[in-house]
């Protein structure tokens, strides 16, 4: 009978490695980095708005995501929740639904984006008809003035 080979047979033991190989992971994060860099423009859809600038300073951030209405240059209100944001209401089909959503979350902020060639008065219709429907504050948003 022969003998049985020594467990070490000569060569000697290799640890068992403990390292991570983060390669992989670095893989994929590149690809979610292009992934998110080529969507994200596309996440908000919106009417072109001419907005007035301001030197202001900006206000803190509401809780969730703010309802926008907004106005062109010619008058047309948008509201950015809805089937399509990029269809023009009427007037009392956009307080319906403003009235509707403060319904589900009476809490949530309510901005007016108003085009910088709407006339003043059509602006503070829109504001009127928010209070109408239930909105207790309303914000103007403004582009920031160049140079300050």
């Amino acid at each position: 009978m022969r003998p049985l080979p020594a467990a070490n047979s000569g060569r000697p033991r290799r640890k068992p490695m403990a390292e991570i190989n983060v390669v992989p992971y670095i893989d994929v994060m590149l690809v979610l980095l292009v992934i998110f860099m080529v969507t994200a423009p596309l996440l908000y859809q919106g009417v072109k708005v001419d907005l007035p600038e301001a030197a202001a300073d900006p206000v803190p951030q509401p809780e969730g995501e703010p309802l926008i209405v907004e106005v062109d240059a010619e008058g047309r209100y948008y509201l950015s929740v809805g089937e399509d944001p990029d269809a023009p209401l009427e007037g009392a089909e956009l307080m319906s639904r403003v009235a509707t959503v403060l319904g589900r979350s009476p809490g949530q902020a309510v901005l007016v984006r108003g085009d910088r060639n709407v006339p003043y008065g059509r602006v503070v219709e829109l504001m009127a008809r928010l209070k109408q429907a239930g909105v207790p504050q309303v914000g103007l948003l403004t582009q920031p003035a160049e140079g300050g």
